[in-house]
């Protein structure tokens, strides 16, 4: 009698929609990564019949199906499910239309195994190739990484493997929020615990199939960044040292705030209380990380500046949001303060991290 191999990880994927690509993403497991692993998939506001329809019969009966039912569209709920409902060492994520390249979860597992760490950080690239250059680290560091020199922030998701000791120890939960729900339980992660970087192995792959991915829909300010008001008002961030505070707080208006005037390109969506609620956001992320603005460019602290003071029209707004955009110009290569010009997250280092990681 051949004996069941013991179950080191627990991959929990989320899915709320029948057309999302389910079978792939558990293919991409269970033909490719199931040794030693358990695959839950958690059925969000979906019927359970109507998700295990969609595999072949082989691949449903190794499934661990959950239903869950909350009445919102945040994938934090099902994901909090998957993870509670896991016992094995590690816990790895994934969302439904994404897949795992073949030896993936082996990879990650010894990995951590060899370095004792609480999570491993998956080398991400797109279902077409590109490489996604997060986070960008010291290019020659092996081993555990440095939340703030190899600036970890700027991996929002925990994509690759978490401990479930380190789970429980850091009190880690997704933030029911509309968007972001995971920056929170990340950061926490990333400056509480020993994390390693899967530099060369098996990439976690982005799917492009969805249409609906919740991160990609327009909603109001008050929504789309209540996860940063959440983020820098917790007892545990408040406790960070200065320069790590920093550190997430610069990456909060780089990628969450500009982000947040970026990508809505129509002047008429900002009305003066979507403005409003930009600044008051703003506000909060300096007041968290004072000094924070001397690494930001010049096109930077321009656009924080017109998001701060509310004036000038919305044209000028979207203007200043894609000046910062034309990498290369002396604006978006120059610090605000010419004294930090070299400084670990100013934009000359960042840039030539991101290069080095593709």
């Amino acid at each position: 009698m051949t004996e069941e191999p013991a179950v080191g990880v627990d991959v929990v994927i989320a899915v709320h929609d029948v057309t999302r690509p389910i079978a792939r993403a558990v293919r991409s497991v269970l033909d490719h990564n199931g040794q030693g692993v358990r695959l839950t998939v958690v059925c969000h506001e979906v019927p359970v019949p109507e998700i295990a329809a969609k595999l072949p019969d082989a691949h449903r009966d190794q499934v661990r199906f959950l239903a869950h039912t909350d009445g919102r569209r945040s994938p934090a709920g099902p994901f909090n499910a998957g993870l509670e409902a896991a016992e094995a060492e590690f816990v790895a994520v994934m969302g439904s239309d994404d897949t795992l390249a073949p030896g993936a979860v082996a990879s990650w597992f010894w990995l951590a195994r060899k370095h004792n760490a609480d999570a491993v950080i998956a080398r991400l690239e797109h279902d077409d190739g590109r490489v996604v250059p997060t986070p960008p680290t010291r290019p020659q560091r092996r081993g555990v990484l440095d939340p703030v020199r190899d600036r970890l922030s700027y991996r929002s998701a925990p994509l690759g493997l978490v401990s479930r000791a380190a789970i429980a120890r850091l009190g880690l939960r997704m933030d029911q929020v509309a968007v972001g729900e995971d920056v929170g339980f990340t950061t926490r992660l990333w400056f509480g615990g020993r994390v390693v970087l899967d530099r060369s192995g098996p990439a976690y792959r982005i799917g492009g199939d969805a249409i609906d991915r919740v991160t990609f829909t327009t909603r109001p300010i008050v929504d789309e960044l209540e996860f940063v008001r959440r983020l820098v008002r917790r007892t545990w961030f408040a406790a960070l040292g200065l320069v790590e505070r920093r550190a997430v707080c610069v990456k909060i208006a780089r990628i969450h705030l500009f982000g947040a005037v970026l990508n809505r390109p129509d002047p008429d969506w900002w009305t003066p209380e979507q403005r409003a609620d930009l600044a008051s956001v703003a506000r909060a992320v300096l007041d968290a990380a004072p000094g924070m603005t001397a690494v930001l460019s010049r096109a930077d602290r321009a656009l924080l500046d017109k998001i701060l003071n509310g004036s000038g029209s919305a044209e000028e707004l979207l203007s200043l949001a894609r000046a910062r955009r034309r990498h290369g110009h002396p604006s978006t290569l120059l610090t605000s303060d010419p004294w930090h010009l070299l400084a670990r997250e100013a934009p000359l280092r960042l840039m030539a991290a991101s290069v080095l990681m593709r």
